[in-house]
């Protein structure tokens, strides 16, 4: 397996390890509901250097992304980033991932750590407009420092001001005396914080200065498990559970990052548009146990006479609310706020309700 630059850590600091996407990863350190508390009241430490990240740069460097995702990346000024995604030639999505505006030519891609080697052969494939492609992926580290009191740690150990990036922005700047570290403000958790990517060969002296500056705050390591949860309660997908190569970005509820701009000739992009006007035969809709249940990934969602209407993509007690919450595609009548659904769990129907996201308000 794969590993980062903190795995020792992670082991010495008796974290509960396991494979993600090919890489040894933490799951849990004190328990996935101590860490997401943590998070959400706090501040805490996520290790998500498995990511990808891919260059492109030159003169055709935005064709290049204007032809490959769905976003408009012609909105992008330096400085700032966006969500958006692969679409693929049958309607569906090749990952999910972020654009940053690096320089006026150059950008960078941020992909799952799962997709590295598809979405590096689905760019090289797809690279019609001659743009010049780099794969930095193990040259590139990252911590996402999440938590209502992530800026305030962190503003001790860099120049840079934190609170003049805004959300999807970013700042490159020297961050505890290391330089270049691009500081960057998207967040996948829903409770505030920074990502920072740097060079490996800086892991141990970021981390270090992190807990320490971070020790008045009760500072933990976080892992994967509570960063599931935290997306979940924020409505976020998970691509593998709620996205793959079969869903398209209509019916996940992402038609704010497909953009039919005029010019914006990206893959499938005449599908897409038609079933922007003409609707889908399933949505992605997420939902609350009125049961007591929890609902998993796979489990069938059923109406109220026991027919099959949908599936749950991903599912977990929300340690916040206390109740099972999940997503999960259903047929278009169904998905709106309010409706009554069942979750099959171990062959009982359980109640639920379909809600508006974020779960976490």
């Amino acid at each position: 397996m794969n590993k980062t630059p903190f795995t020792d850590v992670h082991i010495a600091l008796g974290a509960k390890m396991h494979e993600f996407a090919g890489f040894y990863m933490p799951i849990e350190y004190t328990g996935i509901i101590d860490e997401h508390l943590a998070v959400c009241h706090s501040v805490g430490v996520f290790d998500v250097s498995h990511m990808g990240e891919f260059w492109v740069k030159g003169p055709q460097a935005l064709a290049f992304i204007q032809g490959i995702t769905s976003n408009d990346a012609s909105t992008l000024t330096v400085g700032k980033a966006q969500y958006t995604c692969f679409p693929n030639e049958d309607g569906g999505i090749v990952d999910d991932l972020l654009v940053y505006r690096y320089e006026d030519e150059k950008y960078m891609l941020v992909v799952n750590a799962g997709n590295i080697a598809k979405d590096w052969d689905w760019c090289v494939t797809h690279n019609t407009a001659g743009a010049e492609l780099e794969n930095a992926s193990d040259r590139i580290a990252q911590l996402a420092i999440q938590g209502p009191k992530a800026t305030e740690v962190l503003q001790r150990l860099t120049p840079v001001d934190l609170s003049a990036i805004p959300y999807y922005s970013f700042r490159t700047g020297e961050f505890a005396g290391c330089p270049n570290v691009i500081i960057s403000n998207t967040g996948y958790t829903g409770a505030g914080g920074f990502e920072l990517y740097f060079y490996p060969s800086d892991a141990m002296t970021l981390w270090n200065a992190i807990f320490e500056a971070g020790k008045p705050e009760g500072i933990k390591p976080i892992g994967l498990g509570a960063r599931d949860t935290l997306r979940l309660e924020m409505g976020f997908c998970l691509y593998g559970n709620d996205l793959d190569d079969t869903t398209s970005p209509i019916e996940a509820g992402l038609g704010w990052i497909t953009k039919f701009a005029e010019g914006k000739d990206f893959t499938n992009r005449a599908a897409l548009e038609s079933q922007k006007k003409e609707g889908v035969t399933r949505k992605l809709c997420p939902f609350e146990m009125i049961d007591k249940g929890i609902p998993r990934h796979g489990y069938e969602i059923v109406d109220a006479e026991g027919n099959p209407i949908g599936v749950v993509t991903s599912g977990t007690m929300s340690p916040l609310l206390k109740k099972g919450i999940g997503m999960g595609y259903v047929k278009p009548e169904y998905a709106k706020a309010g409706t009554d659904i069942y979750i099959r769990i171990r062959n009982k129907d359980l109640k639920a309700s379909v809600v508006k996201a974020p779960f976490r308000k």
